[in-house]
């Protein structure tokens, strides 16, 4: 096997995604050519020293990107050495606190069932990647940030759950934007008050978390209900 570019990873950021960009880098080298198939999943975890499960959240991104598939049975095949330009109407920005209150709207609509098919359904690695991801989230949110990445990254492993591929390709065409924490730590620029809202946002998580592991359904559609309805409400206040 082609010996490839890979560096240590830095422990304490995300690991998959690390992976990603080391293998979109590796792409775009064409260290592995347009046709040719990555590594099967278990050498990129010798490789990189990770879980299948970073390996297989590393793949999902670079899919997404439109740089490979993956087809059972023959393995994950290079598509392009770029990541595939996305019509800029497909992303949802998010300028206006109206912007806000219909894409939580919408999220209303959609999570609660997502979080309660996910508790159904959802598998060890998917329960090896929600713990994580809880984890990444509380973490950072202790150093300081509004923690945003790791809040869409922990929803959109919800999705993944379910093990239905529509549900996931909604939460790819949104970014960090759909969770807008920066408009509202704007108007309460306060750090206590900030660090206050973000301890909610953690325990809700951890509650939707817990329903979803214990596969209580009701429960969990109870719990994502409720902490994007506490959203919509604070965010209403603004309007």
């Amino acid at each position: 096997m082609k010996k490839l570019g890979i560096e240590p990873l830095v422990h304490g950021g995300s690991l998959s995604r690390q992976v990603s960009q080391q293998l979109e880098d590796i792409i775009a080298r064409e260290e592995i050519p347009v046709g040719d198939k990555l590594p099967p999943e278990g050498a990129l975890c010798d490789m990189f020293s990770v879980s299948r499960t970073v390996i297989r959240e590393a793949i999902t991104h670079l899919k997404s990107q439109g740089l490979v598939e993956t087809r059972r049975g023959i393995g994950t095949r290079v598509l392009r050495s770029t990541p595939e330009t996305r019509a800029p109407e497909k992303k949802i920005r998010l300028r206006t606190i109206e912007d806000i209150l219909n894409i939580l709207e919408l999220r209303l609509t959609i999570e609660p069932e997502v979080a309660a098919l996910a508790a159904r359904r959802h598998d060890d690695e998917d329960k090896e990647r929600l713990i994580r991801l809880h984890e990444e989230f509380v973490q950072a949110c202790q150093h300081a940030t509004q923690a945003r990445d790791e809040d869409l990254a922990f929803h959109a492993a919800i999705a993944q759950a379910t093990h239905n591929p529509a549900f996931v390709t909604i939460y790819e065409q949104w970014d960090v934007g759909t969770i807008p924490r920066a408009k509202l730590m704007s108007v309460q620029a306060d750090t206590q008050t900030t660090h206050q809202y973000l301890a909610k946002v953690s325990r809700e998580h951890a509650d939707i978390l817990e329903a979803i592991l214990a596969r209580d359904a009701k429960a969990a559609n109870a719990a994502m209900f409720q902490h994007l309805n506490r959203a919509y409400k604070t965010y209403y206040t603004y309007k």
